[in-house]
Formats: C-alpha cells, sequence, structure tokens
C-alpha cells in the first residue's frame, strides 16, 4: 500500500466519506481511515437506525387508532427482536453501500485509529497495535463527537443506557427515565412511549427542546403530556442508585424540591463533546474550545493542510450539516469558488411524534439582534389532508423580516413537517421573498398548503384561517 497521499479523511461518518467522495471526484488521491464502521454513528447507530424504530413505533401508534378509519385489531403485541433486526439490518445496508462507494470512487480505505504525528502526517495504529506512518498534503479530521456524561451518572449499558444499547434493546422497561430533551431525548421518549413504556423526561433548563422556537416546544411540551409522558423541567438528576436491579434517584427542581424515582432504565441524552482526545493535536498546536476544534468557515485549522469538519468542530451536531461542510473544505482546498455555509440556513429536525422541523432565527432571536419582524401562524387542523389523516395536530410558524420581506426562520410541528421544511430551506438558499411565497402556487390537498397560508398570513391574506 502507497502510504503517501494528496487528502486524508479521518473518520468514515457522513463528513468524511462524503468529503472523501468530493476529493476524488476532484482528482485527489484520496484515503479514508475508520477504526470502525463505514457511516459512522450517524449510519450505524444514529440517524438511521433510529428512524427504522421509530417507524414502528408509528405503526403501533397507528394501528392502536384504526377504529376510527373502520379496522380492529385483537391481542396487538410487539415483538421488540424483530423490530431492532430490522433496524440492524437496514443500517447494516446502507454500510455495505458505503463500501462500494468507497471502491467505485477508487478510494483508499484504511482499518484503524489515527493520530497527527506532525505537518501533513499520520500514524494509524491497527487493531493488533501495528502502526504505519502515512502523509498527505491535506488531512481533514471527521471524528465526530460522543455523548457527555453527567457527575454520578456513568454509562454502564446495563442501567444507564447510551443510544446503542437505546437502540437494541432485548425487552422494552416498564419505567424508562430520559435525561436531556434535545432531539435525541425527545425522539427516544416519543419512541419507548409509543412502544408501551412509562416515560419521563428531565430537563435541566425551563423548557424541552430548548433550542426551538418557544411556542413549538410549548406545543411539545402539551402533546407530550396528553400521551402520558412525564416532562420535568428545571430539573437536575441526583445520582444514580441501583438496588435489586432498580435505579433510584431524586429529581430535584430548581427551587429546590426533591422528588423520589425509581425506574428500570436510564437514557442519558445531555449533549455531546468532540472526538479529539488521541488525536495528537497537542503535538502542532491545534486551537480547540470547549471540547471542539476551530476552524474558519472553509474548515481550516490554525495549522496549514490541516483541516476539520462535522461534529467534531462542534454545533450544529447533524449529519447533513457535516456533508455540506465536507464539500464546503474539499471544493476551496481544489481552488474552486465556493460559499460557506450559513448555519442558521440548515434545517433542524425531530422526527418524534408530533414531528418537528425548523430553519433559521426564531422570533425570539430575530429580535434579540433587533430586526423587525412579520409573524404568520396555521394551524393543521385546519388542513383538509391533514385531518383525512386524522392527524391534524400541529402548527406552521413563518418569521418574517418586516422591511425586506426576507424569510428570517420556519418553525413547524406536526405531521410530516421534517419533509416539508426543505420548501422552507429552499426559499431561503434561493433569498425568496414574501411575495415569491405567496406567488407560489401549492397542490391541493396537501400537507404544505399550511406553508402557503402561514406565509398569507404574516401579511394579513390567509385565506382558512
Amino acid at each position: 500500500m502507497n502510504d503517501r497521499f494528496d487528502l486524508m479523511v479521518v473518520g468514515g461518518g457522513p463528513g468524511g466519506y462524503v468529503a472523501a467522495i468530493r476529493a476524488a471526484q476532484l482528482g485527489f488521491k484520496t484515503a479514508l481511515v475508520e477504526k470502525d464502521q463505514l457511516g459512522g454513528i450517524c449510519l450505524n447507530w444514529g440517524c438511521i437506525p433510529t428512524k427504522a424504530l421509530l417507524r414502528g413505533a408509528d405503526i403501533a401508534h397507528t394501528m392502536k387508532g384504526a377504529g376510527q378509519f373502520g379496522f380492529t385489531f385483537e391481542n396487538l403485541r410487539l415483538d421488540i427482536g424483530k423490530l431492532v433486526a430490522h433496524s440492524r439490518q437496514v443500517a447494516g445496508r446502507l454500510s455495505m453501500g458505503i463500501d462500494s462507494l468507497m471502491a467505485k470512487n477508487k478510494i483508499t480505505v484504511i482499518d484503524g485509529t489515527a493520530s497527527v504525528s506532525n505537518k501533513g502526517e499520520l500514524t494509524v495504529t491497527d487493531s493488533v497495535r501495528q502502526q504505519r506512518a502515512y502523509r498527505a498534503d491535506h488531512i481533514i479530521l471527521a471524528t465526530g463527537a460522543r455523548p457527555r456524561t453527567l457527575p454520578g451518572i456513568t454509562f454502564d449499558g446495563e442501567h444507564v443506557w447510551g443510544a446503542r444499547e437505546a437502540m437494541t434493546p432485548t425487552e422494552l422497561p416498564r419505567r424508562l427515565l430520559v435525561i436531556g430533551s434535545g432531539a435525541i431525548g425527545i425522539e427516544f421518549a416519543s419512541l419507548y412511549s409509543d412502544l408501551g413504556s412509562e416515560v419521563t423526561v428531565v430537563e435541566i433548563v425551563d423548557r424541552i427542546l430548548p433550542g426551538e422556537d418557544e411556542e413549538v416546544s410549548a406545543a411539545a411540551h402539551k402533546a407530550f403530556r396528553s400521551r402520558g409522558v412525564m416532562l420535568h423541567t428545571n430539573t437536575r438528576v441526583g445520582e444514580l442508585r441501583i438496588q435489586n436491579g432498580e435505579i433510584h434517584t431524586e429529581l430535584v427542581a430548581s427551587n429546590g424540591q426533591a422528588a423520589q424515582g425509581v425506574f428500570d432504565k436510564v437514557i442519558l441524552a445531555a449533549g455531546v463533546t468532540g472526538n479529539i482526545d488521541s488525536l495528537g493535536l497537542e503535538h502542532l498546536r491545534v486551537k480547540t474550545s470547549n471540547g471542539f476544534i476551530v476552524t474558519d468557515e472553509y474548515g481550516r485549522t490554525n495549522v496549514a493542510g490541516l483541516y476539520a469538519i462535522g461534529d467534531v468542530v462542534g454545533a450544529p451536531c447533524l449529519a447533513h450539516k457535516a456533508s455540506h461542510e465536507g464539500m464546503i473544505c474539499v471544493e476551496k482546498i481544489a481552488g474552486l469558488s465556493v460559499h460557506p455555509q450559513i448555519k442558521h440556513r440548515i434545517p433542524r429536525c425531530t422526527y418524534s411524534r408530533p414531528q418537528i422541523a425548523s430553519i433559521g432565527l426564531t422570533e425570539r432571536q430575530a429580535k434579540a439582534s433587533d430586526l423587525p419582524v412579520r409573524v404568520g401562524r396555521f394551524n393543521y387542523r385546519a388542513n383538509g389532508k391533514a385531518l383525512a389523516m386524522a392527524d391534524s395536530e400541529g402548527f406552521v410558524k413563518v418569521v418574517f423580516h418586516a422591511e425586506t420581506d426576507e424569510l428570517l426562520g420556519a418553525h413547524m410541528i406536526g405531521p410530516e413537517v421534517t419533509e416539508q421544511i426543505q420548501g422552507f430551506g429552499i426559499a431561503q438558499t434561493l433569498e425568496a421573498t414574501a411575495e415569491d411565497m405567496v406567488a407560489s402556487v401549492f397542490a391541493h390537498p396537501t400537507l404544505s398548503e399550511c406553508m402557503h397560508e402561514a406565509v398569507l398570513d404574516a401579511y394579513g391574506r390567509a385565506v382558512h384561517s
């Protein structure tokens, strides 16, 4: 194997493998180093397998409510093993597909753990601890991130679950505690609630989904409460104690009041930190901050020839953000004219029930920036397609600049909003104004008509509200 490349990528997740493919397309002699599975956490233990599990939860919910459509089911039962097997099969198939893409693009895949040994040099240690040195003009670090731990709470795989354990249960926990109410925590809460577990969610700040618009957070809170999910905001979790196979802890509110909690399993979803340990960054004095690598808008670190993309450079920690960063980084290296990624134009999706999706600024963020705003809303309860589906919970909210009519942000909660949000994403990318969106014709009957009505509402022209 030749140990000299034009460009090497460390990490085979959605940022790394996309960067490697784009580099190969542009004529770079490219290698990718991966210590585990191609596709990274997202494909193997995150984005994809969770959606397969959530599809099972959707089916369970649909079948329980099928009486409205004239269907009756008796003795509805779940075989959790089959659902998990489906999830793992989907992940495995996609991972094999990335293997094929590497071969198709003539990318050298190196199995092992890489560290930066010098400028333009990597040392790769394989599974039997043998080392080999490689050189490259350009090295892109795409090593991702891992879950944060909390004092007194550690992952043990039995009582306290990380993503892998939460996605491969052998049986459903009767009582589940989810710590953290971001997208990951809320998706697991939704999944296990629909499958039959008693779910409690604890969030240390004053609302669930704290990164979303406040109206969306409030609607999600109401929806989850109506399903029987217990939500504790402004609350922290005390030290966990294991007694007779049960998990005992205190749920301590910000006012000091404490309640005792007993659970069978705990999922810790309290944020992530970058995988920067053991990369050898200290050799070159690579700049980091709060556990993440610091880069410019093109992925360049403070060391010439060394780049970083994806979760290892910090929020938003999203697969599509990582892939786009990989494309930008490589194309900049190749000397192409590229536009840096605008982070607030990256869509954010939570695949719970109800689904949540957003892009751009929240109303509060816009006002905090002293921007004049126009706000429009439209409820799915007034949408024919949603009513026909018996899934009309939620709304669309849009935030426009009151003087320029620029779309500053869009926030959605309801049926299939994760598929609809890209319409607003395209509008922002094309710098469409409210007038452009008003003039667009939306097919009828569709859920996306709510997007159109929300825009109309911002300008006092809504038809169906």
